[in-house]
């Protein structure tokens, strides 16, 4: 088996290790511009220098050595043949079976976006937000996100309220609270619905208490260098984070591979990117069939990256097994300090009230997860 797989995020490097436990001869090709994972879950702690960028960029030779991958550094522009050939700015390449997980990419339509950080960008961005905050005396700090209207799961919510519960904890750690102003703003009149039905009144009552304004239910409008502007309001500003909503990879946006409304790749249940033999897509590249919940997370892109591989070598292999993955929400909102667990399945959702035994998990998950990629 000649087997290609676009990227070197979470689905990527998980869709490598089960097409290799399950293929164990099979020639397995990583195509992406870094051989390099970032762990983008940590973004959230660079600001409080309990991370540096370097703590969370892993290199990713040593991983690609014990599973026997041949990397070749360089960016997809597209796919054609039913999938059979990945056309890069490096060359053409041919496969057996192929799994898309470059990753997805932010929608920046609203005008004077360019005046916001957005933190899942990279280690950059987040090193931009510290750098912003260390040098502030005293100000307004608004923090909000968006989504893809045509595409509801493709919205990435969860790090916002983090970085917004993060930087209240630290300046009050450094005895400075007092000189900020936080504003939280969505378009939704209740963000984090998708959390579950009872989340949004618990997370705005973590926000009352800790003296967070909030500023709900308008559309976004635009951004000004100190102006956050809605339908229905506008404020000042000194530092604006803002998450847009996402849609698929640069590269698939004029290729001919089949996409949903809002600009994902299309895929069934299976993973199976829509009318194309031997072809998957995990992680947020794709959109699939589901809950009106699901998100996009780390989490998620490790469930659809394993059905993806198990589904592939299947068909290789002629067989039909395949399998669906599980739909589960699964995250820890951290504090600086605390961490509130959240869990939603289609059975219902359990949240957990604020703890210091979740920070303390979410770090250790955090060297639990990577140490296997080192």
């Amino acid at each position: 088996m000649n087997i290609t797989i676009l990227g070197t995020g979470f689905a990527a490097l998980t869709a490598i290790k089960k097409t290799r436990k399950l293929a164990p001869d099979a020639r397995i090709t990583v195509i992406a511009p870094s051989k390099e994972l970032v762990y983008l879950p940590s973004l959230i702690w660079i600001p409080s220098n309990l991370r540096k960028g370097d703590n969370l960029r892993i290199n990713l030779t040593n991983y690609f050595n014990r599973q026997t991958v041949e990397y070749i550094q360089a960016s997809v522009t597209d796919v054609s043949n039913n999938g059979r050939t990945v056309h890069t700015d490096q060359g053409d390449f041919e496969n057996d079976g192929l799994i898309i997980a470059s990753g997805g990419r932010f929608i920046k339509k609203l005008p004077g976006i360019e005046h916001a950080i957005t933190p899942c960008e990279g280690i950059p961005a987040a090193e931009k937000i510290k750098e912003r905050l260390d040098n502030m005396s005293g100000g307004t700090i608004a923090i909000g996100f968006g989504g893809n209207p045509k595409e509801p799961s493709a919205m990435r919510g969860g790090p916002m309220f983090e970085f917004l519960f993060g930087i209240d904890t630290l300046l009050r750690k450094q005895g400075r609270r007092d000189q900020f102003e936080l504003i939280f703003f969505n378009p939704a009149p209740k963000p984090g619905k998708r959390l579950g039905d009872k989340v949004p009144d618990a997370v705005m009552k973590i926000m009352a208490k800790k003296g967070i304004q909030t500023r709900l239910g308008h559309k976004m409008k635009a951004f000004e260098p100190n102006k956050v502007i809605t339908e229905g309001d506008e404020f000042k500003a000194d530092l604006i984070l803002f998450m847009p909503g996402m849609t698929g990879p640069a590269w698939s946006q004029n290729s001919e591979i089949a996409k949903s409304e809002g600009g994902l790749i299309k895929a069934n249940e299976f993973c199976q990117v829509d009318g194309l033999e031997k072809t998957y897509v995990a992680g947020d590249s794709g959109s699939y069939p589901g809950p009106d919940w699901q998100a996009k997370q780390a989490h998620m892109a490790d469930l659809q990256a394993e059905a993806a591989a198990h589904n592939l070598v299947a068909e290789l292999q002629g067989q039909t097994n395949f399998k669906t993955f599980k739909h589960e929400l699964l995250c820890i909102i951290d504090t600086l300090s605390h961490g509130v667990l959240i869990k939603r399945t289609e059975k219902g959702t359990l949240m957990l009230p604020p703890c210091r035994l979740m920070h303390l998990a979410k770090r250790f998950f955090e060297h639990l997860y990577l140490r296997q990629y080192k």
